[in-house]
């Protein structure tokens, strides 16, 4: 197994082994959204979506979907992207409340 491992590594390009960390990082940053979320609703005793869970669906759905075009993906692709319009709508919705419940400004 540790041969394999080793035969493989010593094949693989920096530019390969570069995308790999994008995609492990990316899926790291997609599945970080998860135990935020987790968190806030063990903390709140009920099933809630912080704004942080948009964050960083909107950042790992774009690394990945960076990745998913380097890796010439179109499943991975159209998936992300449809993603990325959903979290951002999100994310629109949220600025603009926050907006709207900022006091006026003289």
């Amino acid at each position: 197994m540790l041969e394999g491992f080793a035969q493989w590594w010593a094949q693989t390009t920096a530019t390969e082994l570069t995308w790999l960390a994008v995609g492990f990082g990316a899926q790291l940053m997609f599945s970080m959204r998860f135990l935020i979320q987790w968190i806030a609703s063990e903390k709140a005793r009920a099933s809630i979506v912080p704004e942080t869970f948009w964050y960083f669906s909107f950042v790992g759905g774009a690394m990945l979907l960076v990745y998913a075009i380097y890796r010439t993906d179109p499943v991975f692709i159209l998936g992300q992207a449809l993603g990325l319009i959903i979290y951002s709508r999100n994310i629109y919705f949220i600025w603009i409340n926050k907006k709207s419940l900022r006091p006026p400004q003289n």
